[in-house]
């Protein structure tokens, strides 16, 4: 498998490389038809000039006088283009490498080129002369024309090796120059790629080192880092935190479980001990069995306030279908009720607080039934000998407000916001309030946030109030 720099490198590379590879392609085949006009178009010029000066000398001195003879001389090596006059018939009468004594003098051209050139008045042309060169030349021929009759033709051409020597020329600096451009591409590309990558190198690790245990496991977001990377380090770093803190729950959820559940296994298994082995007296038997009977039953509660809990996460939110409409002060009543023989042995006075016609909401009753019970259990028993216990259900706009209150020692500010986590109690030491696991609380909360609605709870000046929402009905 591939790393990310090895596929950043080898995509710039093979980029880099096609564009270099259309870049000079395009480039020579610009250059080399840029080289051919150019050298035909001097060619075309000198052609023209040697053309008119020998139709100028031809009505005067003929083009066979010293003067003319000098003058082909010069231009065709100021031009350094060959030159070659033929007479009307096509015969070679001059030739610019060799004025004095021309070897080709004598050769006579294809009647059809001739005939062609006049007809034309020109030609441009790549080939070779038979009879004059060898090697492959850009070709032009001019007529020579005097007293408006054709007198001969001019030929001017030039070796084609020379604009390939040329080409040859641009080409390697073309190609020296992007061999240079390569390998500071690739230089560049090596460091920006190992730069890019670092990061993600980053995250691999810290995703391996939190795979093995490690909850603290974090990537280092740097400034310079691009956007896209410094969001995905921030999702890491927050997906990250949450697993620790889930992991961190479950682990406190194991512990508390296996504490709370422990106590009560112990006293069973202890006491049915005891009665099998005798060291019970049969006088005090039913008495450790009403014992071992409530720790069964307080051990069946726990299971099932848990089976609760875990049915309301999975539903997550109530099914408008397990939803009915009824009356919050009827449900809060009968609730209060349930609790007399506890209020009368405690000696409390009840404080309700309820508009004077029904209150409506949509919610599920047995759950909120629930909801009341729990608070109003939970105020009960950290309500002091007569104390006050008090239950008050108000309306807002589009909310109805359920508040449950009582007297008693008032819940210091920074344990406020865990009262509704689960097994959280304000007696670590867990020697009081034997009875509670924890659970109520938070099954409370579950059970609200699953109607999509809120609770809240305050403590001040000796008077703890819990409130909950319900969307109210009309």
């Amino acid at each position: 498998m591939k790393s990310s720099f090895g596929r950043s490198f080898t995509t710039a590379a093979a980029i880099l490389l096609l564009a270099l590879t259309i870049l000079g392609a395009s480039f020579q085949f610009q250059v080399k038809e840029f080289l051919e006009d150019a050298t035909v178009s001097h060619l075309q010029q000198d052609a023209g000039v040697i053309s008119d000066l020998a139709a100028a000398y031809y009505a005067n001195d003929g083009l066979t006088s010293r003067e003319f003879l000098l003058n082909l001389d010069v231009v065709s090596q100021v031009t350094s283009a060959d030159a070659v006059v033929c007479d009307s018939d096509g015969y070679i009468v001059l030739c610019s490498d060799a004025l004095a004594e021309c070897p080709h003098q004598g050769l006579q051209l294809n009647r059809e080129y001739l005939e062609k050139v006049y007809a034309n008045g020109s030609d441009a042309s790549r080939g070779v002369i038979d009879g004059l060169y060898t090697e492959e030349r850009y070709i032009v021929s001019y007529p020579i024309v005097s007293q408006g009759e054709n007198q001969g033709v001019v030929i001017v051409s030039s070796p084609t090796n020379v604009t390939t020597q040329t080409l040859s020329r641009i080409s390697n600096i073309f190609l020296t120059a992007a061999v240079f451009v390569v390998l500071i591409s690739v230089l560049a590309v090596t460091a920006f790629a190992r730069r890019e990558s670092k990061p993600l190198r980053d995250m691999a690790k810290a995703a391996n080192a939190f795979a093995h245990g490690n909850l603290t496991a974090r990537v280092r977001v740097e400034e310079d880092y691009s956007e896209e990377v410094s969001e995905l380090a921030l999702a890491f770093n927050n997906m990250a935190s949450s697993l620790q803190k889930s992991e961190y729950r479950r682990q406190e959820f194991v512990a508390n479980v296996s504490h709370e559940l422990k106590t009560p296994m112990t006293t069973i298994s202890g006491y049915v001990d005891g009665i099998l082995d005798g060291t019970i007296p049969p006088e005090r038997r039913d008495h450790y069995l009403h014992i071992v009977s409530d720790e069964t039953k307080r051990l069946s509660r726990l299971v099932r306030s848990m089976l609760d809990i875990s049915q309301l996460q999975k539903e997550q939110g109530i099914p408008e279908d397990k939803k009915m409409h009824f009356d919050l002060e009827e449900c809060a009543g009968q609730v209060l009720i349930t609790f007399e023989k506890k209020i009368n042995d405690k000696h409390l006075n009840v404080d309700v607080n309820f508009p004077e016609h029904p209150v409506y909401t949509m919610a599920n009753q047995d759950y909120i039934t629930q909801v009341i019970y729990n608070l109003i259990d939970n105020a009960v028993k950290f309500c002091p000998e007569g104390g006050t216990l008090g239950l008050k259900i108000r309306e807002g706009n589009t909310k109805a407000y359920v508040s449950i209150s009582n007297d008693g020692e008032t819940i210091p500010a920074e344990e406020l916001p865990l009262v509704f986590d689960r097994f959280h109690k304000l007696d670590k030491s867990r020697s009081q309030n034997r009875d509670g696991w924890g659970l109520g609380l938070y099954i409370v909360k579950t059970i609200v946030c699953s109607h999509g609605e809120n609770i809240s709870v305050s403590s001040k000046d000796g008077k703890t109030e819990f409130t909950f929402t319900m969307p109210l009905i009309t």
